[in-house]
């Protein structure tokens, strides 16, 4: 079986490349190998390698910023998966594609289920519900992985900029009227290697599926834990709503995903979030130089 994953040097591709190999054949692809905002780059890559599995965990993230380039934000997030699923029914390939809670508006008081009604408040949001549907138009076989706030112990996320300003400043000011559950790029990939393991021997299915971390927590409660867990200096950290901290992109107030289809259907089961973040902690203070290394 080989399996072709996309988006290499991004957080969840980069643990990918770690949970899919004692599966299969895999080839890893960075955006120099494949870019989503090139067709035809996709075509032929794709035609030449003929996977059995295409994983896209390639994206345009950055929400802020897709308020002012909507195109290039479609181009990656909407196109792009729209050719590879066209590539991958014509291989008869399965995709696997990751989306985002930032589909819905956060209105609803409990957990978004993966029939919710969909209405995203932002330009990144869009983007990743219309490739959502045009993977879904393709007609191909597709696994869409919805999760949230995703962080890792390396590239640009939540956990390492609030370790970064806790060594800055004394007091920090984070948001505790959003919630969610932050949830680690390895728990991920490990979750779709199990996923692709349960489809190889015959058990599972396609479709929809929420995929985060268990628990609850603001914004404020992930700082919190960040700070604490990190060592000393312990900078104050102040909670505020999020009218007080303005964004260019509108995010949703309850961005918390129902996971009981995943659970049903594969048997899967992601930890509570405080678990993994503690995990990701550790590793990291363990690697962090020393004041005599920094010297």
């Amino acid at each position: 079986m080989k399996i072709l994953v996309t988006g290499r040097d991004g957080q969840v591709g980069w643990e990918l490349s770690r949970a899919l190999a004692p599966l299969a054949e895999v080839t890893s692809l960075d955006r120099s190998g494949l870019d989503l905002a090139k067709s035809d780059a996709i075509r032929t890559t794709v035609r030449a390698f003929r996977p059995d599995i295409i994983v896209n965990a390639a994206a345009y993230t950055a929400v802020d910023k897709a308020e002012n380039e909507p195109e290039l934000a479609q181009a990656i997030n909407e196109q792009g998966p729209q050719v590879l699923a066209e590539e991958a029914k014509r291989c008869n390939a399965l995709l696997i594609h990751y989306s985002t809670d930032y589909v819905f508006d956060g209105h609803k008081a409990s957990p978004y289920v993966e029939d919710d009604q969909t209405n995203p408040l932002s330009v990144y949001g869009r983007s990743k519900l219309d490739g959502e549907q045009a993977i879904q138009s393709a007609g191909c076989r597709y696994l869409i992985l919805r999760t949230a706030w995703v962080y890792a112990a390396r590239g640009k996320n939540f956990m390492r900029t609030i370790m970064r300003l806790a060594r800055e400043r004394p007091e920090l000011r984070v948001v505790n009227d959003q919630f969610g559950a932050p949830t680690s790029a390895p728990a991920i990939a490990d979750a779709t290697a199990s996923i692709v393991d349960a489809l190889f021997k015959g058990s599972g299915d396609h479709g929809i599926f929420h995929l985060t971390a268990a628990g609850r927590a603001s914004w404020f409660d992930f700082a919190e834990l960040i700070v604490k867990a990190s060592g000393p200096p312990y900078p104050v950290v102040h909670p505020i709503p999020a009218s007080e901290y303005p964004t260019p992109a509108q995010r949703p107030g309850n961005s918390c995903l129902d996971n009981a289809k995943l659970a049903r259907v594969f048997g899967i089961t992601l930890a509570d979030w405080r678990v993994e973040a503690q995990r990701i902690l550790t590793g990291l203070r363990q690697t962090a130089p020393t004041p005599s290394q920094k010297a």
